[in-house]
C-alpha cells in the first residue's frame, strides 16, 4: 500500500508435491484475505485460468518462451508445445489462445502462408473462448485473428477492448488494441493505448518496438526512432526493433544507417521477407537500381522453395517507382490474403502512390477504406 499499511501475510508449509496446486491455493488465499470484489463472471474466469495438469503447464510455459523469440524455427517449436499442452488438457484456454496467436503471428514472424494457417488460428481462438470466455487472453486471440487475418477491424477492436476490460493489467491486450487503432488512423488514441502497454510491462521490448511502429505511422519519426532504439537496447535479439530502426532512418534520410540496421534485422529474423523487401525498397528509392533488382531475384529464388508474401515484391517495386508492377503484386497479395496489407492505410512507404485511383480501389477491395 502507498501508506505502508500491512495488508496481508500468512505462512505456508507444504510438501513440494505440486507447484500448481500450491500456486492455486496461494492465489485463492490472497483473494480471500484482501476481499477482492469481482463480478461472478470475472471470478469464474480467474479461477479457471490455469490448468491442473503439470505436464500441460510445463508445455505451455516452454511454448511461451519460444513464441517470444519470433523466428520460424522457434515459432514451430512454440506451436508444437502449445498443441502438446492442449492434448494434455483440452480445456486449457490459455494454451488455446497462445496457439491461435502464434499461428496468426507466424504469418508476420515466419512468413507462414495465411491461407494455410487462418482456419487453424480461427478455430484455436474459438476453442479458447469456448473453454473460458471470461479470460482476457481468449478475447485477445479472437481479436488478433480478426484484425490480422479476417480484416474485420470493427470486431477486432471490440474484442481487444473486452480483453482490456476483463484484465486491465494485460499489457498485450493494450498493445494490440493500440496497434489496431493506429491502422484505423486513430493515432492519438493509439499512442495513449501503447503508452499504457509500456507502463504495464516496461521490460517487454516488443511493446517498445510496436510503439515505434505506431509512432512511425503517425509520422512522428523522432518518437519512432527513440522507441526503436530503446527496444534494441532492451533486447538486442529482437529483429523487429532493428526493422523499426531501419524504416525510421529511411524516412529521416539516413539511408546508410537504415541499411546497417536492416543487416541485423535480416540476420536475426532468419531472412524474413519484411526485412528483405524493405532493403530492396531503400536501395531502389536511393537509385541503387541494380542492387534492388538483385533483391527481387533473391525473393524470386526463395519463392521457388517456400511462400514469400507478395507484399515484399510490391514494396521493392514501390521503391523502384514501378507502379504497374507494384499494383500487380499488391493484387496478388489480396488474393493470397497477405497479412502485410494491413499496413497499407497508414504506412508512409506507400504515400507516393495514394493519389493513384488504383490505390483507393485496393484499399476498398481489402475493406480498409474509411
Amino acid at each position: 500500500m502507498r501508506d505502508g499499511e500491512h495488508v496481508w501475510s500468512q505462512s505456508y508449509e507444504r510438501e513440494p508435491t505440486s507447484f500448481i496446486a500450491f500456486q492455486q491455493e496461494l492465489s485463492a488465499a490472497i483473494a480471500e484475505q484482501i476481499r477482492l470484489r469481482l463480478p461472478a463472471d470475472r471470478a469464474t474466469g480467474i479461477g479457471r485460468r490455469q490448468t491442473r495438469n503439470p505436464g500441460a503447464y510445463d508445455a505451455y510455459l516452454r511454448g511461451r518462451h519460444f513464441q517470444n523469440l519470433r523466428t520460424p524455427e522457434n515459432t514451430a517449436r512454440a506451436i508444437s508445445l502449445f498443441e502438446r499442452a492442449i492434448a494434455l488438457d483440452s480445456e486449457y484456454a490459455l494454451a488455446w489462445s497462445a496457439l491461435s496467436l502464434t499461428l496468426a503471428a507466424g504469418t508476420i514472424n515466419s512468413d507462414a502462408r495465411p491461407l494455410d494457417v487462418a482456419a487453424r488460428a480461427r478455430e484455436a481462438a474459438a476453442q479458447a473462448v469456448r473453454a473460458n470466455p471470461n479470460l482476457a487472453e481468449s478475447q485477445l486471440a479472437g481479436g488478433y485473428v480478426n484484425w490480422l487475418m479476417a480484416w474485420d477491424w470493427k470486431r477486432a477492436e471490440a474484442q481487444f477492448r473486452e480483453a482490456t476490460r476483463l484484465d486491465p493489467s494485460n499489457a498485450n491486450a493494450f498493445r494490440n488494441l493500440g496497434h489496431a487503432l493506429s491502422q484505423l488512423g486513430r493515432h492519438a488514441e493509439a499512442e495513449i493505448t501503447m503508452r499504457r502497454a509500456r507502463q504495464l510491462d516496461p521490460v517487454d521490448a516488443m511493446h517498445l518496438a510496436l510503439s515505434s511502429q505506431v509512432a512511425f505511422q503517425a509520422r512522428n519519426y523522432t518518437e519512432a526512432l527513440t522507441l526503436a532504439r530503446e527496444a534494441v537496447l532492451l533486447d538486442s535479439r529482437l529483429w523487429v526493433g532493428y526493422m523499426e530502426l531501419a524504416q525510421t532512418y529511411e524516412q529521416l534520410g539516413e539511408h546508410d544507417l537504415a541499411l546497417e540496421a536492416l543487416a541485423d534485422a535480416v540476420r536475426l529474423s532468419g531472412g524474413n521477407s519484411k526485412t528483405i523487401g524493405l532493403r530492396g525498397y531503400i536501395l531502389g528509392k536511393t537509385g541503387r537500381i541494380a542492387e534492388a533488382e538483385e533483391v527481387l531475384k533473391l525473393l524470386e529464388a526463395a519463392a521457388r522453395d517456400r511462400y514469400v508474401p507478395p507484399a515484399a515484391f510490391a514494396l521493392v517495386h514501390a521503391g523502384l517507382g514501378n507502379a504497374d508492377a507494384m499494383f500487380a503484386w499488391l493484387g496478388r497479395a489480396v488474393d493470397a490474403r497477405d497479412v502485410h496489407l494491413v499496413f497499407l492505410p497508414v504506412d508512409a512507404k506507400w504515400d507516393r502512390y495514394r493519389a493513384d485511383p488504383r490505390f483507393a480501389a485496393l484499399l476498398a477491395r481489402c475493406g480498409f477504406a474509411r
